[in-house]
């Protein structure tokens, strides 16, 4: 545990907890959008994929999982904070070479549009996952299915019929994968895996995959608004 606490505290080791912690969220997010995309292939499809998310480890596994990214965002969150409130104090001269200040840019940025990612995380779960003022979890209600089980298909469908629900959803992800696509790089940064030969690749790497999983989030709630999932 002290050594943990040791590493916590240095530099080296928030940079790598950041890093680790984000290689967690990126697998997640691409899990995250394969299970979404099945809204495509209908309602049994997408409503027979929570059944299996739910059951998985007899009901535990989702739960694990959820304790395990609940962890990872308080440690991302707080080493990434951390680290921009460092770089700010031993700041002491101003930056006389540009491209160190367009890296620090770059930090305030990730800081500032980590923040409101968590905004949205917190109304998303609220939203999608407790079920917040649509009836998720009301016995028998529209939500429910015959089967007793609940009516995923059904509830993604209503939430992103609302304009504001979806507009805030698309900022978000725009959000989200500008984060994504300097923290894709920034981890082979900071885990040594950065050469001059690769970074080019690295940096179109990362740009290509922020663009697939912010063009394949933002598909679904497009689709419901323009009539195409209904």
């Amino acid at each position: 545990m002290n050594s943990f606490s040791a590493f916590f505290a240095s530099s080296i080791g928030k940079k790598w907890i950041v890093a680790l912690t984000g290689i967690a969220f990126m697998l997640f997010l691409v899990g995250h959008l394969t299970g979404n995309l099945l809204i495509f292939l209908g309602p049994d499809a997408i409503n027979e994929y929570a059944v299996f998310l739910h059951s998985l480890a007899h009901g535990f596994g989702i739960w694990i999982a959820r304790i395990g990214l609940l962890v990872c965002l308080v440690l991302h969150v707080t080493a990434t904070l951390q680290l921009v409130r460092a770089n700010r104090v031993a700041r002491e001269v101003r930056y006389q070479h540009e491209a160190t200040v367009q890296a620090s840019r770059a930090s305030r940025t990730m800081a500032i549009s980590g923040l409101i990612i968590l905004a949205f995380v917190i109304f998303h779960i609220l939203h999608f996952t407790v079920g917040l003022n649509n009836e998720y979890y009301v016995e028998n209600g529209p939500y429910f299915l015959a089967n007793g089980h609940h009516d995923v298909y059904k509830m993604v469908v209503d939430g992103f019929s609302n304009l504001l629900v979806s507009g805030f959803y698309i900022l978000a992800m725009g959000l989200l994968c500008m984060h994504l696509g300097h923290g894709f790089s920034s981890v082979f940064q900071t885990l040594g895996l950065r050469t001059e030969r690769n970074w080019p690749a690295i940096q179109r790497a990362g740009q290509a995959f922020a663009g697939l999983i912010f063009l394949g989030n933002i598909s679904i709630p497009l689709s419901v608004l323009l009539g195409f999932v209904s």
